[in-house]
C-alpha cells in the first residue's frame, strides 16, 4: 500500500465523507474517490457503502481500519522521533515563566511541542519577581517567557508575542478604587509599591517610573521580593502598583482592586535565551511558541 492510500481511507473511515477528506488532504474528492477504489480493487474487498447521500464503513472497512490505524500511528511516532533525533530535539527543555498568563501560553504551546518532538521533554517554572535573569545565567532555564524590556548583552530578547492592557492595583478603600479607569499622572498623588532584589535599574524604571510623564514625581515606597508580597503589601494600605489587567483574573482577593490604566502603553512579553545558548531543541521550542502565540499552529491563538 501507498502511503497516501493509507492517509486517504483513514481520513475517510473519519470524516466518511469525500468532500472534507479531499479538503483535509489537499485533494479533489474526485481523487480521493479514484484512490479508495484502486485500494479495494487492490485487496478484493469492499470498504466503504456509498450512496448519492451516505458513506459508510463495511464490517470489513471497519476492521482494516481497528488494524491498520494503530500501526500508522506507530509509523507516524517513529518517523517524528527519527527526525528529531536528528535535529537534536531530544533531551529535556527547561522553561521559565514570569506570570500564570505567560505560564498558559507555555502549556499550551509544550502540547504543540511534545506532538511534534516526543522525545523531548519540557519542564516550567516560575521565575520570581526579584531575580528575572538569574536563572537564566544559572543554566535552570534554556529559555524564559518574560515581560520587556531586555537589554542584556548576554541575553537574546526575540520578538513581542504578546501585550497586555495596564491596571493599577490598590487598596479596596483607595480614592481611585471607584474610578472606571486611572492615568499615568495620577500616580503622583499616591505612593508606589516597587519591586527590589537583582533587577536591571532600566526595567525598574520602566514599570515603576519615578516620575509621570508631565514630570511630577512619583513617591516610591514600600518594596516587594515576591509578588504575593507585593499584593499584601497593596492590601495594607502600603502604596499602589502596576501589574497586567490580566491579573485581575488570577489573583483577585479581598482588600485589593485593579483598576485599568485609560493612557499607559500594553506591558509586552517574549522570549528571552542566553546568547550562546541556543541549540536545536531550544530554536524548536522557539518557533513553536511563536507559532502558537499568533495562532497559525491551529488558529486558536494566545491563551485567553
Amino acid at each position: 500500500m501507498e502511503r497516501h492510500e493509507i492517509e486517504a481511507f483513514l481520513v475517510l473511515a473519519e470524516e466518511l465523507h469525500f468532500r472534507r477528506t479531499g479538503e483535509r488532504l489537499g485533494l479533489a474528492h474526485g481523487r480521493v474517490s479514484q484512490t479508495i477504489r484502486r485500494l479495494e480493487h487492490r485487496l478484493g474487498v469492499t470498504l466503504f457503502e456509498r450512496t448519492s447521500r451516505h458513506v459508510a464503513l463495511t464490517p470489513a472497512g471497519r476492521q482494516f481500519r481497528d488494524d491498520l490505524a494503530p500501526a500508522y500511528r506507530r509509523i507516524q511516532e517513529a518517523v517524528a522521533r527519527a527526525v528529531a533525533s536528528g535535529k537534536g530535539v531530544t533531551g529535556t527543555l527547561r522553561v521559565g515563566f514570569s506570570s500564570q498568563w505567560a505560564a498558559d501560553l507555555l502549556i499550551k504551546a509544550t502540547d504543540v511541542f511534545r506532538a511534534r518532538y516526543p522525545d523531548c521533554a519540557v519542564q516550567i517554572q516560575e521565575v520570581q519577581l526579584s531575580d528575572p535573569f538569574g536563572p537564566l545565567r544559572a543554566n535552570a532555564f534554556d529559555p524564559q517567557l518574560t515581560e520587556f524590556p531586555v537589554a542584556e548583552p548576554d541575553l537574546v530578547a526575540g520578538p513581542v508575542l504578546f501585550s497586555e492592557p495596564r491596571a493599577l492595583i490598590m487598596p479596596a478603600q483607595h480614592p481611585f478604587a471607584r474610578r472606571e479607569s486611572v492615568g499615568l499622572e495620577d500616580l503622583a498623588r499616591t505612593p508606589l509599591v516597587s519591586v527590589s532584589g537583582d533587577i536591571p535599574q532600566y526595567w525598574i524604571d520602566y514599570h515603576y517610573p519615578r516620575q509621570t510623564p508631565g514630570g511630577r514625581p512619583i513617591a516610591h515606597g514600600a518594596t516587594a521580593v515576591y509578588w504575593m508580597e507585593e499584593l499584601s503589601l497593596v492590601a495594607a494600605g502600603r502604596g499602589v502598583s502596576p501589574t497586567a489587567l490580566r491579573a485581575a483574573q488570577y489573583h483577585s482577593r479581598p482588600g485589593i482592586v485593579f483598576v485599568p490604566f485609560r493612557d499607559a502603553p500594553p506591558i509586552e512579553y517574549g522570549l528571552v535565551w542566553p546568547r550562546n545558548g541556543v541549540t536545536a531543541r531550544v530554536r524548536s521550542f522557539i518557533e513553536t511558541v511563536s507559532e502558537v502565540a499568533s495562532g497559525s499552529d491551529d488558529g486558536s491563538g494566545p491563551a485567553a
